[in-house]
């Protein structure tokens, strides 16, 4: 029997999450929300035990990843895969200037049309396919292990469809929290969620144990 263990996080609320502007690939740091969330989850993970440490290479995945490395010991594994959907012409804008400058192509973008492409970015599909690649991989590659990664909520998204079986034009139904914690189970190659959009760590001091 096979068995992965995955904690999924998403990084702390940045500037632009606040302002609701889309980042994508391009960044934007974390506010002094999400610096405080981040050191809630490397207080939390500090004494749990799993074996590699993964992240996304954009900044703001890195500055939420770093609290758990300092904690922990665990070197930092970035990994380019685990990157934000690339939304192409919309980054940098909130969504009322995308509707502006970008009506129809926005327009099938909030449709969840999963092979709609976005102007110089990536299409649902591209994302979700990207997304499911990897987390197979890295379950064939740490089996009997548990890993931890820190990436975007586009991931999330596509990794919760993934393991959940959930169609990619279904509009979201689950929520995407900022320093959310979210538990896969890879058992034999079969995938399931175990617990989703867990922010209990960040209103008070606990540890996975308490969950």
């Amino acid at each position: 029997m096979s068995k992965t263990e995955f904690i999924v996080i998403r990084h702390g609320e940045t500037a632009w999450n606040a302002l609701s502007r889309i980042q994508g690939h391009l960044d934007s740091p974390l506010n002094e929300e999400g610096l405080g969330q981040a050191l809630m989850v490397g207080e939390c993970l500090g004494h749990e035990s799993f074996s590699t440490l993964y992240s996304s290479d954009l900044g703001r995945a890195l500055q939420t990843v770093q609290p758990i490395a300092d904690r922990t010991g665990h070197e930092v594994v970035r990994e380019p895969r685990l990157r934000e959907r690339h939304l192409g012409v919309f980054q940098g804008l909130t969504g009322m200037q995308c509707e502006r400058d970008y009506p129809q192509e926005y327009a099938r973008f909030k449709l969840r049309d999963p092979e709609h492409v976005v102007p110089g970015g990536e299409s649902v599909r591209q994302l979700f396919e990207r997304v499911s690649a990897l987390f197979v991989e890295l379950a064939n590659r740490h089996p009997g292990e548990r890993i931890v990664a820190v990436t975007h909520g586009g991931v999330l998204d596509a990794l919760h469809r993934f393991a959940g079986n959930v169609p990619l034009d279904r509009q979201r139904d689950f929520p995407i929290y900022n320093a959310s914690l979210n538990f896969i189970l890879c058992e034999d190659e079969r995938w399931s969620i175990e617990r989703w959009g867990d922010i209990t760590h960040l209103t008070r001091d606990a540890t996975l144990d308490d969950f």
